[in-house]
């Protein structure tokens, strides 16, 4: 297993120390630092198959891969956002589901793959269910969680209420809904949306505490874009009062 150590607190970053032989696949603009050392190496992710996935799942086709030659090797992956990294081990038959933006880094030897899990039309308006991540395979993964992360685990018959955005991750071995909001009202004023995602185990659950898209929403109000007066092309973003 890939040595490694989290820091920074809500601002994170996982250090990995691989040693020869050992190869950590990330996404493009993932690497914040890294050893001398260390040899990048840009592929497709995957067969034909996978590379439409990906483009489908809204991430890129291409993965870099980092490998330590002559020794031991450093590479950090920092955070995107303020949150938490969580560290997954992945074996046969115990692969994990995150949301589209929770890959950071992982392995090389697991398999990264669009997931599918609810229906077309309610996945849509679902938020979670429609397009998540498969990763599975043999090997470490680490997952980007947007604020702090809260784990359940849920067993045969247990379930959880997620709110949209909240949900990100959960267990292969775990189900999910979408379901409607019930009651007019509850509808037109409770300012929960039309749909709640219910999260159904046996399994682990991880919960995010700000998904970033809420707080957008947030201080979308606060930020307002004007035509600079003094440069044609420029723009002025202002704090609301």
């Amino acid at each position: 297993m890939i040595k490694y150590e989290i820091e920074g607190g809500h601002l994170p970053v996982v250090i990995c120390h691989p040693e020869p032989g050992q190869v950590l696949c990330t996404e493009k603009g993932a690497m914040s630092w890294m050893s001398p050392n260390m040899k990048m190496e840009t592929n497709a992710g995957g067969g034909i198959g996978k590379v439409f996935g990906r483009l489908f799942s809204g991430e890129s086709i291409f993965m870099n891969e980092y490998s330590a030659q002559g020794g031991t090797g450093m590479i950090a992956f920092a955070s995107s956002f303020p949150g938490s990294i969580i560290p997954y081990e992945v074996t046969p038959g115990n692969a994990i589901i995150v949301q589209k933006r929770g890959f950071l880094a992982m392995e090389k030897g697991l398999d990264l793959s669009v997931y599918f899990q609810q229906r077309l039309g309610r996945g849509f308006f679902g938020g979670e269910g429609f397009i998540m991540q498969k990763i599975s395979g043999n090997g470490m993964v680490f997952l980007e969680i947007d604020g702090h992360c809260k784990e359940y685990t849920l067993g045969y018959g247990e379930s959880i209420i997620v709110d949209t955005g909240y949900l990100a991750a959960m267990s292969e071995t775990c189900t999910m809904e979408i379901q409607s909001v019930k009651g007019f009202k509850n509808v037109l004023f409770g300012g929960e949306g039309l749909f709640h995602t219910r999260v159904m185990g046996p399994g682990k659950v991880y919960i995010q505490s700000m998904p970033i898209c809420n707080m957008a929403a947030a201080l979308e109000p606060y930020i307002q874009i004007e035509s600079s007066s003094n440069e044609s092309n420029g723009v002025n973003i202002r704090l609301g009062e």
